[in-house]
């Protein structure tokens, strides 16, 4: 791969991140006026059901998810006397980045792997596993810190917050329209539904119903995927040296430990690679990106990082 600007591939990734963001909103209004005209007969008022729907798990993910995140993960905070290197690490990383320093946590367990959380810069937390700080140098620590700060930098939880509201709210009104059509033939209301244009709209909102939330699911990885390529680019920046942070993830390639303990479906996206073991080894093997994984292959993350000019 030839050398390329790390401020043009940070550039490329914003930029593919609000074309998918533009797809997932028009997922949602295409779902918002299949479920409305189902239930109702008028398509806004899907929207507003929707938008509802939204708006209460945006709120919870907004206040609530970090703690929860870092609950379900099993994380305990550290001071800088628990671990000073990290400490250290992180410090100088979040002075060069012009950030807050996080709150910093570690996870006891032997896989190889950390994350990022918080809704901004002043309300972020940053986790690593013990397997993971065993293993690395202090030039690969700064790599993966730096990685996840970058997260941070980037608002990367509140777009993987916004999109995985979408997609819920997408899933939630599909759900709630399949199983309506199911149990009532989609609401039949008089001789109007002898209407051949209904009729049609009726055949259309079931496919929509049908295809909204897949899409929406591969809208919402490719998301993820486009975030952690961003992450690596801003990584190089913030420490300017692409060997750290591409020394690291030849490491977490290699890794051969068991899944995360407290890793589940819900919380994978946010890792620096895969907590589990088997879809990170079947990347591998295609050597390309999945149309159905959180994160992009290794092999073509390190091959970006090398090729930063």
């Amino acid at each position: 791969m030839a050398a390329i600007s790390m401020f043009d591939q940070i550039a490329k990734n914003r930029r593919n991140t609000v074309i998918l963001i533009g797809v997932m909103s028009l997922i949602f209004v295409a779902i918002g006026y299949a479920t409305g005209f189902i239930f109702f007969r008028n398509p806004y008022a899907g929207l507003v059901i929707g938008g509802v729907i939204a708006v209460v798990m945006g709120l919870f993910s907004y206040f609530r998810g970090d703690s929860l995140i870092l609950t379900v993960s099993g994380a305990k905070q550290i001071q800088k006397k628990d671990h000073p290197q990290l400490f250290n690490v992180v410090e100088e990383l979040s002075i060069a980045g012009g950030v807050p320093l996080p709150k910093i946590y570690i996870m006891q367990d032997e896989a190889l792997n950390a994350f990022a959380t918080g809704r901004d810069p002043e309300n972020a937390s940053v986790a690593i596993t013990t397997g993971l700080l065993a293993k690395l140098n202090r030039d690969e620590l700064q790599g993966v810190m730096a990685h996840e700060l970058a997260h941070v930098m980037n608002r990367d939880i509140m777009y993987s917050m916004m999109v995985g509201v979408m997609a819920g709210a997408i899933v939630m009104l599909a759900d709630f329209a399949l199983r309506y059509m199911f149990w009532f033939g989609g609401g039949s209301r008089g001789s109007s539904d002898n209407n051949n244009n209904n009729q049609i709209m009726m055949i259309v909102g079931l496919v929509v119903t049908i295809l909204a939330p897949i899409l929406a699911t591969m809208v919402q990885l490719a998301v993820s995927r486009q975030r952690e390529y961003l992450a690596d680019a801003t990584a190089v920046k913030l420490t300017r040296n692409p060997d750290g942070i591409a020394s690291a993830l030849e490491k977490l390639s290699k890794d051969t430990t068991q899944d995360m303990r407290a890793a589940n479906r819900a919380t994978q996206h946010l890792y620096i690679v895969n907590p589990f073991k088997k879809e990170r080894v079947k990347s591998l093997k295609k050597k390309a990106k999945s149309t159905w994984s959180t994160h992009p292959a290794l092999d073509d993350r390190i091959s970006r990082i090398r090729s930063l000019g």
